[in-house]
């Protein structure tokens, strides 16, 4: 957990009990909607801006009190996979792998709302945003606080990150 202790005050939560609540959702939204349901929560042993080789990146973004992006990260085969469970298919096409990674992204960042406010109605989502490619870097023009969980599923491991800045 990254956050620091002025945010936690202002999310009105813990360091512990904020990763407790997140691991949780992620846990939930992927056995949920993909049927995943041994996920490791693992210590993050790598950069979270650090480049991606083979991956998938889905964004989305959010604003209002809190401004910030959710984002999920997964292997090029993991991400085929998701697709295939979510959307009961033998072979996704890349654009509907793409849309599937987007659309657990969306579901997660809305997972994610009700610890960044007291009602979820300030805190409003972009559309998600995929990023792809066989080496990449995603780079923030600032520098918000941010949050990353590591986890390996059956397959592979994936990233899920929340990045947040005071509205």
């Amino acid at each position: 957990m990254t956050f620091s202790a002025d945010l936690l005050t202002r999310l009105k939560t813990t360091g512990p009990a904020l990763e407790k609540s997140l691991i949780h959702e992620v846990k939930r939204v992927f056995t949920s909607f993909v049927g995943m349901d041994h996920l490791l929560h693992l210590p993050l042993s790598i950069d979270p801006a650090s480049n991606f080789t083979d991956c998938l990146s889905a964004l989305v973004g959010f604003a209002g009190t809190y401004n910030g992006v959710v984002s999920l990260h997964a292997s090029r085969p993991l991400a085929e996979s998701i697709a295939a469970q979510l959307l009961v298919s033998v072979e996704p096409s890349e654009e509907e792998v793409e849309d599937a990674l987007g659309e657990l992204a969306n579901i997660l960042a809305g997972a994610f709302k009700p610890y960044l406010s007291a009602n979820s109605l300030d805190v409003r989502l972009a559309t998600p945003s995929v990023v792809s490619g066989t080496k990449y870097v995603i780079h923030m023009t600032r520098k918000p606080e941010v949050t990353t969980l590591l986890f390996d599923s059956d397959e592979d491991w994936f990233m899920v990150a929340l990045a947040v800045e005071p509205g």
